[in-house]
């Protein structure tokens, strides 16, 4: 009888474990930060804060943009080649967390996108554009995972920042002409072909793309009040009329205007999701929390703001 319980017992933990792989398998969670300059608020304490604040939202799934250190702690300094605690030790501060995984896109300058994981990730393009033809100035990246027998492809990306055209010989020529609207929206075009754009039946499948876009969306212009033709929508204009993805925190928060900037005056980062993974969205937010408030750099160093000039967008799936 003692024997009998023993094995009763032994079964029933058996299925107890492989309900709690299995629901652990039933969603996805993601999160999305740019993260400015390799996290350089986190280079005093060791990142801990960052560590503690990633590990309380639980991620599967990190994607960073910016995910290289570039500045000497507290300072606008550049820091030496190998000095550079980011992009190489990812893998270190990512098991900090909990993530096992991790790989970087592909990047011509010092902004790559990282993506860390608790699946395996595999890229399938690194992108970096053609000379002949046009620069992805921080490159992007295509990668899959395998969640609960699923597959899902993960667009990674941070389009041009500045307000003239890439390697403009007259910058001042190129602004008035909007040639840095008009190369991001080049740029959204060339990353969208090499990725959902070349599969055929791409609105079937499971796809996100995210990333700092550097550009605002007609969806909010209802606060923006641009004209129709303003080049400041042609990025969001091209993925919303050329592709199947869905803006999920427009769609979740459709009566809202939620900016994802310490400014508070844009949306310029969005997650976006075909249908069949939209259609599995629990939760969508942009995380404004004590930690994440972008606050300006109290040494008035220009441009430098802490944790980041950008807040988290977090996303969760159902992948029942």
């Amino acid at each position: 009888m003692k024997k009998h319980f023993i094995s009763l017992m032994a079964v029933l933990f058996a299925l107890v474990a492989i309900s709690g792989c299995n629901s652990e398998e039933k969603t996805l969670r993601l999160l999305h930060w740019n993260i400015q300059n390799g996290m350089w608020d986190g280079q005093n304490d060791n990142y801990d804060r960052f560590v503690e604040f990633v590990k309380a939202q639980d991620p599967d799934v990190c994607v960073w943009c910016e995910a290289q250190s570039i500045w000497k702690t507290d300072s606008d300094q550049k820091m030496a080649a190998e000095d550079r605690y980011l992009v190489d030790n990812w893998g270190e501060l990512a098991a900090r967390y909990g993530h096992q995984y991790w790989g970087i896109g592909g990047h011509r300058d010092n902004y790559p996108q990282v993506i860390t994981s608790k699946y395996p990730i595999t890229y399938i393009s690194k992108i970096t554009g053609d000379e002949s033809d046009i620069i992805v100035s921080h490159g992007a990246g295509w990668a899959t995972i395998e969640v609960n027998g699923k597959t899902v492809n993960i667009v990674t990306l941070h389009t041009w920042p500045q307000a003239y055209a890439y390697r403009a010989e007259d910058r001042e020529a190129s602004k008035a002409e909007h040639g840095g609207d008009r190369y991001r929206a080049k740029e959204i075009q060339y990353i969208c072909e090499h990725t959902i754009g070349s599969v055929e039946n791409g609105s079937e499948q499971l796809w996100m793309m995210m990333g700092d876009f550097n550009s605002r969306s007609r969806v909010d212009n209802d606060v923006y009040g641009f004209a129709d033709d303003d080049t400041r929508l042609l990025v969001h204009d091209y993925v919303i009329n050329n592709t199947p993805y869905i803006d999920v925190i427009k769609e979740k928060h459709p009566d809202e205007f939620i900016p994802s900037v310490g400014s508070k005056t844009s949306r310029i980062d969005f997650v976006y999701c075909t249908k069949p993974l939209y259609d599995r969205v629990t939760h969508a937010e942009i995380i404004w929390d004590e930690y994440t408030t972008p606050v300006r750099d109290a040494q008035g160093l220009s441009n430098f703001w802490r944790p980041s000039d950008h807040l988290p967008i977090f996303v969760e799936f159902d992948m029942r």
